[in-house]
């Protein structure tokens, strides 16, 4: 009854009347003021010590507050910039007194028998709009008395006796109570929204203001975060997406409005909920997954709720090897084909990649611990150390210093053992579940992997023969565990085994299996020393009789062999070293270690043992003749076994963690917790320091040339100099006030800048070791820090935006300028932030916005080039934003910038124009660049993998991918000598560079113009020895280079001699061994047929065109092959007009069971899209009304005013261009290479027929432009970039007349219309004419090459078209439109037509309309052009008038028009057609699709219009009728990943709805009649990945990524429930039915499935109305096997059975490849339907037994569940991963990423 009448809640300053200080006491300057953001009187206590400031409750030590409740809550508001402590005195059961203590003067966790001292950390952020530093605000601390007391000293809370608040603060109340409240959600909040929490009373409850969040105003700090148990546990972890739940070694109370950043949470161990901004809004009691904190590729990972009584949340993907693995040189996965700019067809041949495999093998590393510093072993032959260093465990001669390497882990070693004999290694990692791996010591080799039941190993023991591991560590209880394996069977065939596994209620520092029998143990800890036995398969253990030392804390134990039997010494924090008889078990002498002093001085002398205060000893080790003995002051101490006198004492510059003495007695180890490891020679006297190491994440490095030294700056404060050859450090500078964010060498002199947090730039001299100068024109931390290679400048930039020069030729440099607001604010400092050239002209930054990537002069700082990184991506959904960026070399000067959506992109640095892109994998951006100084290798960092690009393959670069760090990668850079790498993080790698030094020029990149490529004819002797080297898997010893004859090349002389009416005369040369023989006469170009395609000669003249190649050793070829292989890869041009397949990881399928003629199941009745990928491929002819474009593999002919659609079948690849012939009788349609054939497809159409005339094949990549001759007898076909080869084809016969290489790419070609004989070609800065002439049958092409005039500039001509005679009119890449006179072949005029690059010109009479990549579409009348051509150079544009303007969605790749130029049809990337308009000068919608992919189609229940989602961010409802586009409803930057349409059970016309859910977790609702949004909700912290209504659609299910399943009213926007049982695998499949089909032993209405990634189906019946729910059934199956990524497994495909609801329909789950069909009420399989693949999509028809299943093989089967006949379909041309069914079964559409397929469902 004690405890009643402070319940429920107690006011301790009302109870103790506080405002009176009878019975409370104040100290120094407290004072009672009001507080304007409460609007109530509080009590400010200040004062510069806190000692002397303090309001203490009762007034007297002697008298006790006796109050009980578990929780106590502290309002109170710290003051800014000042220091506060808050004491508490508890009481345990056994009448002990503990302080506890809360300070944010705390530096670290401190822990006594009677003290517990938390830091608390006022992280300071960006403040939210309108609210003030997180330090001002005001918070709601509430501290968990009993969890605190429990967990860190094992006691039972009893009551609170005393509370002492110190300076400076202001404090309003306090408040115990036994109940969990909820400072965000008052009483009528909660009763309202009905939410089974405990809301916060009214007198606690800090105010918020109508429509405002308790969370932009205040902070909610729970402590421990996870302590809470009340009724519902789940409740007590609801959190919103900003809650921040940290893990790590230290226990620290963190105060900040956002999301915590990786280092710090690594630093912390406690978890502190911060409840975000919209809980009060967003159902607080909703439990949320925890927030990621850290993603790669090799392991997605959330954050793991920490502390003894925690949870952890397992990884979303762990991909860990289970087979043997081999310790080699590198963690190396290799990663191919993941360009996305330019890509190669799925299935062409594979680009032969120019890296060794692997290109780089991981050296050394600098560094030592990570998780603990109390691991370091001796082998057993004592010359070797080894230690962990993170992740990655290192042996470490301690003679030569050479390291050997056991990579494997992916998380941080938390724990090391070594057998007796030193052939066993045992380690595990600290990520829970803890995975251990067995190591063969010798030979480096993996021989065991497996997971520990303990979350975190904390210590690992093995027996002396290696036959027992024993592992200790808590379970996610908190409960201290032992377990015990068995390894005899290890490294013999067998893997290690659970012998036994207890659980301990003594809290355990150290574990040790005896050397002298293998199954006794002992273990010691606080209060407790305990001896082990295995007997009988179980481990028992029985207590040491302490006698009065049971209350010490004791650290480390160790055996010793001695003649009277066997010894174990046990040390503790108190100082005490006790000596046990493990015989008897009880202590045989007792000694402390204490501190002595001299009469006056201030430091120990020497040490004794009595009474006293001791020295903490944190660890001893034992031999034969000595004790070692490490403890907290820092040194080690080697004493006798009787203790009788000091032998011999090292200091160090940290506490120590632990001693081992080695083998031979000779050597003792040590560890400190600082990071210093080495050892004492105890014969010489000497100790050597084997590894130093930041003890922090590692910022930002420098490397020097002259001297080879790293600087390194870290988290630590500290600034670290190496020297990279012993990489031993060489001097450390401390800033233990601020600091340091990046550094930079000088180039010339021995010195080095440093940027710093405060914002200074400190120069420092490495000869001096002093600061030289320092500068304090930042306002803000230093985020970049650049020197100009030449040594001259010095660049920095700050968090608020400014940038400084400085001059730094001189020894102490100067500021030279400082400009302001020009760097963005919101970038982190990184390397890669700010960049210098290599020639010290231009310097780079992202700035002024993120979205922006600026180019200045770096000695005026001029502004020379601004790129929007925005507009990089027409197609792209996303805004996106710049990272990082750095120069490429001079030549061919690229600035490479990587973005927010996880692309890199390759840009010119003088016009800001795309060159390439490179396709990073997400899920995180790279934030680190850095490019090889000879431009072979790019080198970016995502996270903890670095990637390594082959830079110079241009054309399909492939990368591969490193890993080992165990933190996100925060920089990389090259030695200076290029034959090394260096990655920082959580620790410093050092990496060799495999590939042997290129031989080019320096400055020149392969590939470029510059380095001409070589070949050889044959295998030469280092190929071969390459070739071996490769199979036996060691690198290679030269880059493989191919081997084939060079193509010959095309000379073409500029101009045509005078004495020529610019034909050229034609003649046959031969090339004999001797080179290349001059013609006589003219240069020529011959190309001949005569039975062999492409046999010709090529004049040797150099010109343009001439690639500079020197004569073949061996004789050139008589034939110019097209089926060639280039040595180096095509460079993509700078020309968005170049078709570039979507890549697909599909393969078409074989031997499928395809219907016959007429008995078709499904009829293709329409295509929803167009495909904007291809270009020109649109054609219409509106006498004829023929219509007809791509979508995917189809052709696709439509009636325009009917919109009837045919199909035409026959590519098996995307189509890349049409072409109609003028007559309109014949289409020309090209696509790209398929992996069955060698060259793409070239299909002629029969229009009236609709068959497919012939099949064309000759150009390797793709067609990049189709054009009929104006007679129609001739087909010109010209390949892309890749390809390079022009051909004609003869209509007649369709035979190859000639083929011509082209030595560079072109863009466009068209025939003369007035001239059948003449073609002309746009590419590079010049204009091509081809002249046809026949003789005898054979048709040669006569050559002319006409350049750009210098007036018009250097650009490429992208796009031309005739016009009147003789004109032609040429766009270009820089917006201008070039207009030639052909008779006299001179441009006589050009005019700016748009910003862009012009793509399409079209012209008729006197109109001419440009389409161009800026969206823009423009009318020119031209009609004045021909009488300018009289004025020649004299002409001018004025007379170009533009009539008409539009703007569009996409950038312009396809145009039609009419003769009158008043109507056409224009295509866009953003898959549509519009139809143009000039008179009326409007544009309308014709077909429309989506760019994106395409994630779900849902229909209406009428069937009258159906709504489909895509990952562009829009929801787009079209008529089903009509197939066209009625709304569409758009959410920029976001994903719309699910959809749903309202079932019928609650429908209205006006009620009808569509619910979309999204990749940041929200809930729309749209209404449908309205066209507009009704509710947006965010139940999910995670991508909505599965939604769906319930039966009467008053709710709304919906699953996330990371499994759970959120169930939300649609009316209030509220989730009242959140299902966790699918936690860790994403939703894929929810649907919901009416229960109405027999019972399956749970109550409900409603029948409803979730189905996750991990091959987990759970069925459930519902009704919540009454606020139920039951488990109906679970089933699991086993996960296929499957040869890709893990992470990328199918979807798991679920559906109710429509024809029977009582059974479940599952495909795409377990082993095997069927359909299953599993009976809920008889809980067995009814019935499996084998499948040829793997299904990725399903769906069943509601009227007849048919089933739709789609396969990544392109292919759609219709399954008869009746008959079981089977039919195949082919259509698409990706794989078909959506497969949707009417509700009237008659109509069935597909999908494939963005084309969908509406099917027509015959005899249902």
């Amino acid at each position: 009854m004690a405890r009643v009448w402070q319940q429920p809640f107690l006011n301790v300053f009302r109870h103790f009347k506080v405002d009176e200080w009878k019975r409370s006491s104040k100290e120094g300057d407290v004072a009672v003021v009001t507080d304007k953001t409460l609007k109530c009187t509080v009590y400010r206590v200040r004062g510069p010590v806190s000692a002397g400031n303090y309001i203490q409750l009762p007034k007297t030590s002697t008298q006790s507050l006796g109050l009980t409740g578990r929780y106590l809550y502290v309002l109170f508001r710290p003051l800014a910039a000042k220091h506060f402590v808050i004491h508490l005195d508890l009481c345990t059961e056994d009448s002990q007194v503990i302080r506890v203590s809360f300070s944010n003067f705390f530096k670290e966790f401190k822990s006594t028998a009677t003290w517990l001292q938390f830091p608390f950390i006022c992280e300071t952020g960006t403040p939210r709009k309108g609210v003030g530093s997180p330090g001002a605000r005001w918070t709601c601390l509430q501290l968990d008395l009993h969890d605190i007391l429990l967990v860190y000293l094992n006691r039972r809370y009893s009551h609170l006796k005393s509370i002492r608040l110190c300076a400076s603060l202001l404090v309003r109340n306090l408040y115990t109570s036994d109940l969990c409240f909820d400072p965000a959600v008052t009483v009528a909040e909660a009763r309202r929204a009905k939410l089974p929490i405990t809301p916060i009373p009214r007198e606690m409850a800090f105010p918020v203001s109508k429509g405002e969040s308790w969370h932009d105003h205040y902070v909610h700090i729970r402590f421990p975060s996870d302590s809470s148990k009340a009724p519902s546990e789940a409740f007590q972890k609801s959190c919103s997406p900003s809650e921040a739940v940290l893990a790590g070694p230290v226990p620290r109370l963190l105060s900040h409005p956002a999301a915590f950043s990786k280092p710090v949470q690594d630093s912390l161990a406690l978890m502190v909920q911060k409840h975000g901004p919209t809980a009060s809004r967003q159902a607080p009691s909703v439990p949320r997954p925890l927030p990621e904190v850290s993603m790669s590729s090799e392991r997605s990972e959330v954050s793991s709720v920490g502390g003894p009584s925690g949870r952890s949340q397992e990884p979303l993907a762990w991909v860990e090897p289970t087979d043997k693995h081999v310790a080699s040189d590198s963690l190396h996965l290799s990663v191919h084909q993941t360009t996305v700019e330019p890509t190669a067809p799925e299935d062409a041949s594979p680009q032969e990649s120019f890296l060794p495999d692997p290109v780089l093998r991981l050296k050394g590393v600098i560094g030592f611990g990570g998780h603990s510093t109390k691991w370091a072993l001796w082998t057993r032959d004592g010359a070797a150390v080894v230690y962990p260093c993170h992740a990655v465990i290192v042996v470490l001669c301690v003679n030569t210093r050479e390291q050997r390497l056991f990579l494997g882990h992916t998380d941080k070693v938390s724990a090391l053992a070594l057998d007796g004999s030193g052939s066993l290694l045992a380690s595990a990692q600290a990520r829970p579940h803890s995975m251990l791996r067995l190591w063969d010591f010798q030979t480096g080799e993996c021989l065991s992997l497996f997971q520990s039941p303990v979350h975190t190993v904390c210590s690992l023991s093995f027996s002396d023969s290696g036959e027992v591991l024993c592992g200790v560590g808590k379970d996610r209880h908190g409960r201290m565990t032992v377990v015990v394996w068995g390894t005899a069977q290890v490294g013999r065939g067998g893997e290690a085994v659970i012998l036994t596994k207890v659980h301990s209620d003594v809290d355990i520092q150290a574990f040790e299996v005896a050397f002298f029998d293998e199954t006794r143990m002992a273990s010691c800890g606080r209060g407790s020393v305990r001896l082990w036995r295995l007997r009988g398969g179980g481990l028992r253990s029985c207590p040491v009789d302490l006698g009065e030392h049971h209350a010490l804390e004791f650290t480390d134990l160790a055996f010793r062999q001695a003649q009277d039997g066997h010894t174990l010494y046990v040390c503790s924090r108190s100082g005490h070293i006790l000596e046990i008889d493990h015989q008897h078990m009880a202590v045989r002498h007792a000694r402390r270690l204490l501190p002595t002093q001299t009469p006056g001085g201030p430091l120990p002398q020497k040490q004794a043992f009595s009474s006293g205060p001791g020295i903490a000893i944190s660890s001893l080790s034992v031999s034969q003749a000595k004790c070692a003995v490490g403890s907290e002051d820092g040194y080690l101490r080697l004493w006798p076994l009787d203790f009788s006198s000091v032998l011999l004492e090292a200091e160090h510059e940290g506490p120590i963690s632990s001693v081992r003495i080695s083998p031979d007695g000779l050597r003792v180890l040590s560890t400190t917790s600082s990071g210093h490891l080495g050892f004492l020679d105890i014969l010489s006297q000497e100790y050597s320091m084997l590894v130093r190491s930041h003890a922090a994440p590692v910022l930002a490095l420098a490397t020097e040339c002259s001297r080879g030294q790293l600087a390194t700056v870290s988290q630590d404060h500290t600034v670290r100099i190496w020297d990279l050859a012993t990489l031993q450090q060489l001097y450390d500078f401390t800033s233990p006030e601020e600091a340091p964010c990046a550094v930079a060498f000088h180039p010339t002199q021995p010195t080095f800048f440093c940027g710093f947090s405060s914002g200074a730039v400190r120069s420092f001299s490495l000869e001096t070791t002093e600061i030289l100068v320092e500068h304090r024109c930042h306002r803000g931390a230093i985020t970049g820090l650049a020197a100009s290679p030449n040594g001259s400048l010095l660049f920095s930039s700050c968090s608020r935006g400014s940038l400084a020069q400085y001059h730094s030729g001189a020894p102490r440099c100067r500021i030279l300028r400082v400009a302001a607001n020009v760097v963005c604010q919101e970038a982190c400092p990184s390397p890669s932030a700010l960049v210098v050239s290599g020639d010290s002209r231009l310097l780079a930054f992202v700035g002024p916005s993120k979205y922006t990537v600026t180019v200045m002069d770096t000695t005026s700082l001029d502004e020379l080039l601004r790129v929007d990184i925005r507009t990089l991506d027409l197609a792209g959904s996303r805004l996106d934003s710049a990272v990082a960026v750095c120069f490429g070399p001079a030549p061919p000067g690229h600035l490479v910038v990587s973005t927010s959506s996880n692309m890199v992109a390759v840009l010119d640095a003088t016009s800001g124009r795309l060159v390439r892109e490179l396709s990073c994998v997400p899920p995180a951006a790279c934030s680190v660049l850095a490019l090889s100084g000879d431009g072979r290798f790019l080198l970016t960092a995502a996270h903890r993998a670095i990637k390594v690009w082959d830079y110079s393959a241009q054309a399909g670069p492939g990368c591969q991918v490193y890993i080992g760090h165990s933190e996100p990668v925060r920089a990389v850079a090259f030695t200076p000598d290029q034959q090394q790498l260096l990655s920082v993080g959580d620790a410093i790698f050092l990496w060799d560079v495999l590939a042997p030094s290129e031989k080019s020029p320096p400055g020149s990149v392969q590939g470029s113009p510059g380095a001409p490529p070589t070949c050889e004819a044959g295998l030469g002797t280092r190929q071969l020895e390459d070739m071996v080297s490769g199979a036996n898997g060691l690198p290679r010893q030269q880059v493989p280079m191919p081997c084939q004859a060079s193509p010959p090349w095309l000379d073409i002389c500029a101009r045509p001699p005078k004495d020529h009416d610019g034909a050229f005369s034609m003649s046959d040369e031969s090339r004999g061994p001797e080179g290349l023989r001059q013609a006589s006469g003219p240069p020529v170009l011959v190309q001949k047929e005569a039975g062999r395609a492409g046999d010709g000669a090529w004049g040797p003249m150099g010109g343009p065109w001439d690639l500079g190649r020197p004569p073949h050793p061996r004789g050139w070829p008589n034939a110019c092959s097209t089926g060639r292989a280039r040595a180096q890869p095509p460079t993509r041009p700078d020309s968005y007009r170049h078709f570039t397949a979507r890549y697909k990881a599909s393969l078409l399928a074989k031997g499928l069971s395809f219907p016959a003629v007429g008995d078709e199941r499904l009829h293709l009745k329409a295509v929803m899209g167009y495909n904007g990928n291809g270009r020109a491929n649109l054609v219409w002819r509106p006498d004829t009304g023929f219509f007809a474009y791509t979508c995917g593999r189809l052709v696709v002919v439509e009636d325009l005013h009917s919109g009837v659609q045919q199909h035409w079948l026959g590519h098996t690849e995307e189509i890349s261009t049409l072409a109609l012939s003028h007559d309109a009788q014949v289409l020309a349609s090209a696509s790209g290479r398929s992996s069955t054939a060698s060259r793409c497809q070239i299909r002629v159409w029969d229009v009236p027929g609709g068959s497919c005339r012939q099949l064309l094949s000759h150009h390797d990549t793709a067609v990049q432009a189709l054009a009929f001759s104006p007679d129609d007898r001739l087909l010109v076909t010209l390949g892309d970039y890749g390809d390079r080869t022009l051909a004609l084809w003869s209509t007649a016969t369709y035979e190859l007349v000639s083929s011509t290489c082209l030595p560079e790419p072109v863009h466009g070609v068209a025939f003369n219309p007035w001239d059948t004989g003449e073609l002309a070609c746009v590419g590079q800065g010049a204009v091509t004419l081809w002249l046809l002439q026949q003789r005898e049958g054979d048709v040669s092409l006569q050559v002319h090459r006409e350049p750009i005039p210098e007036e018009v500039g250097g650009c490429e001509l992208t796009s031309l078209c005739y016009g009147t005679t003789p004109l032609l009119f040429c766009g270009s890449n820089a917006g201008q439109v070039c207009v030639w006179d052909m008779c006299a072949s001179r441009c006589f005029l050009a005019w700016e037509a748009d910003d862009g690059e012009i793509g399409v010109l079209l012209c008729s009479g006197a109109r001419l309309v440009s389409g161009s990549n800026t969206r823009r579409l423009r009318l020119w009348a031209v009609g004045a052009v021909p009488e300018l051509r009289r004025k020649g150079s004299g002409a001018r544009s004025s007379s170009v008038i533009m009539e008409r303007e539009l703007t569009l969605d996409g950038a312009v790749v396809s145009a039609v028009f009419h003769e009158s130029m008043d109507m056409g049809v224009v295509g866009t990337t953003a898959g549509t057609l519009w139809y143009i308009s000039w008179a009326e000068g409007t544009s309308t919608r014709l077909i429309s699709g989506h760019r994106s992919k395409v994630n779900e189609v849902v229909f209406s229940p009428s069937e009258s219009h159906c709504a489909t989602c895509s990952d562009d961010g829009s929801v787009r409802v079209w008529s089903v009728a009509s197939m066209e586009l009625l709304i569409q409803f758009q959410v920029l930057s976001q994903s719309c990943l699910c959809l749903s349409w309202s079932p019928p059970s609650c429908e209205r016309p006006e009620q009808q709805r569509v619910a979309a859910g999204y990749s940041d977790g929200t809930l729309r609702l749209f209404s449908i009649p309205h066209i507009a949004m009704e509710l947006k909700m965010h139940p999910h912290s995670a991508a909505l990945t599965a939604i769906a209504f319930s039966a009467d659609g008053q709710t709304i299910l919906s699953g996330d990524k990371d499994g759970l399943v959120a169930v939300s009213h649609p009316r209030t926007g509220m989730t009242f429930r959140v299902l966790s049982d699918h936690r860790g695998a994403p939703i894929c499949t929810i649907q919901s039915t009416r229960r109405e089909y027999g019972d399956f032993g749970a109550e409900g209405v409603d029948l409803w499935l979730a189905a996750s990634g991990d091959q987990q189906v759970s069925v459930w019946a519902s009704n919540w109305l009454q606020d139920c729910c039951e488990l109906v059934d679970w089933l699991s199956f086993p996960a296929p096997a499957l040869t890709e990524v893990p992470s990328c497994l199918p979807p798991s495909l679920t559906a109710f059975c429509p024809w029977d609801e009582a059974l479940l329909v599952c495909a795409g789950l377990g082993v095997h490849h069927e359909v299953i069909f599993y009976s809920l009420r008889q809980k067995q399989v009814m019935e499996k339907i084998p499948l040829p693949f793997l299904a990725v999509s399903m769906s069943l028809s509601p009227g007849a037994h048919l089933m739709a299943i789609g396969f990544s093989e392109r292919v759609l089967r219709l399954v008869d569940c009746v008959s079981g006949a089977v039919q195949d379909f082919a259509g698409h041309d990706d794989s078909v991963h959506l497969c949707r069914f009417a509700p009237s079964a008659r109509l069935l559409f597909t999908v494939a990423h963005n084309e969908i397929l509406v099917w027509e469902v015959t005899g249902h």
